[in-house]
């Protein structure tokens, strides 16, 4: 009744078009209230949801890259890509997803990657002639895959979530990322030969050394971030001070092309992004001590119990619930209501925590992308004007790309832990 009577009143509330976070933390309120439990554990799990070191990260990384992305260094970035790989056939769309891969690198949001990259490269695949749905298709799957590329607000949230090294997370990151970005290309590839797409043209020695050199500032973001986490120089929290710091020199020195007021303003949206990401973890705290007392996390281990004698499938099933939740919820709603059911069990059956956490990013990833009411492809379908039945006929092969890579991290867990346990971030 009690686990019954929370899920109906989160839904109704939501249904209602209230924020997810209010959303979450009335129905986790109202579970205490029918529950008899103490509302004393109300403040304190608010208080204890908040209390972790690695969380200072955030508003420093959500900076950095909203400063990065206001002087101008995300065209740098679209510039190199179309100049590394717009000379082949199809290359323009192939360009998308090296440049989501590069950006990724310095905005930790994905939704700012839809934005960004939405904005910059659906135009010019329309005048190139992609049709809109393809346009959309290839924006949207390649900033599904964008989630992999560290940093990422939400790989912070889930090491706290899950009490694992946000550095082995970053470097966990990495390589997934280029393995889905290989399966991504290669469906450019087939489907570029099949319809016909453009070359983009072929660059010009002077064109590529004045992209390398434009790109040069902004590339020195993750080049730091992965030398200084696999050497060991600092800490997430550490690096997200470093990177902040760093984009106030570009912008003040390098590019001046931003105001101290246009900067303390990006200072104010950063404050409220990591607000809400910090009352959306307090909240949590709540569901999860509610879930613990009904034996939630006991009753899922029953259902997925005949799947523990093969790690493999339990993560299959796993990611398969994360991408309907983030089909339905925003990703860190989602992680942050599942994860700490699913990942008790994971560690029991001997799944590393930095395999476990990747996979799940990667299932986010994609849900955020599905039809009918991902968040992130219906984000994507504005640049084009398009409705959710007219897209999907051109999406399913990108999509199936995305599950391909997927797959692949979960058969081959040192696709994800080389990189780490070569920084000895992990054993």
């Amino acid at each position: 009744m009690l686990f019954g009577a929370v899920g109906l009143s989160f839904i109704v509330l939501a249904a209602l078009s209230m924020p997810i976070v209010f959303a979450l933390g009335l129905s986790g309120f109202l579970g205490l209230l029918i529950g008899n439990f103490s509302l004393q554990k109300l403040p304190s799990s608010l208080v204890a949801g908040t209390q972790h070191w690695v969380l200072l990260a955030i508003p420093t990384f959500v900076f950095a890259g909203n400063l990065m992305e206001r002087c101008g260094m995300s065209y740098a970035l679209v510039d190199l890509a179309r100049v590394l790989v717009g000379w082949v056939r199809g290359g323009l769309g192939m360009s998308v997803v090296l440049a989501e891969y590069f950006f990724s690198g310095i905005s930790g949001s994905t939704i700012a990657d839809v934005s960004a990259i939405g904005s910059m490269m659906t135009p010019p695949m329309l005048r190139a002639g992609y049709k809109p749905e393809h346009a959309v298709s290839l924006v949207a799957s390649a900033t599904a895959m964008g989630i992999l590329v560290p940093p990422a607000i939400f790989m912070i949230v889930l090491a706290q979530i899950t009490d694992t090294s946000v550095v082995g997370i970053f470097l966990g990151g990495f390589i997934p990322a280029a393995v889905t970005a290989a399966c991504l290309m290669s469906v450019i590839f087939l489907q570029a030969h099949r319809l016909g797409w453009p070359k983009d043209v072929r660059p010009t020695w002077p064109r590529f050394v004045q992209a390398g050199k434009a790109s040069l500032v902004p590339l020195v973001v993750p080049i730091v971030i992965i030398l200084g986490f696999f050497f060991g120089v600092f800490t997430a929290t550490e690096a997200g001070a470093l990177v902040a710091a760093y984009a106030m020199a570009a912008a003040l020195f390098y590019y001046k092309n931003v105001t101290w007021r246009e900067m303390l303003t990006l200072v104010y949206e950063s404050a409220l992004l990591t607000a809400a990401v910090i009352f959306l973890l307090a909240v949590a705290s709540i569901y999860q001590f509610l879930m613990g007392m009904l034996g939630v996390p006991r009753m899922l281990g029953e259902v997925l119990g005949p799947l523990q004698g093969t790690p493999w499938l339990f993560l299959v099933a796993v990611s398969l619930i994360v991408i309907m939740f983030g089909m339905v919820l925003e990703g860190l709603p989602a992680a942050v209501v599942l994860v700490p059911v699913v990942f008790p069990i994971a560690k029991q059956i001997g799944i590393h925590p930095v395999h476990f956490n990747i996979v799940l990013t990667a299932a986010v990833g994609i849900g955020l992308f599905l039809p009918p009411i991902g968040v992130g492809l219906l984000m994507a379908l504005r640049f084009a004007n398009m409705s959710v039945g007219q897209h999907f006929k051109a999406y399913w092969p990108y999509l199936a790309s995305l599950f391909v890579g997927l797959l692949l991290l979960i058969l081959f867990p040192e696709i994800t832990l080389i990189l780490p346990r070569l920084a000895g971030a992990v054993r």
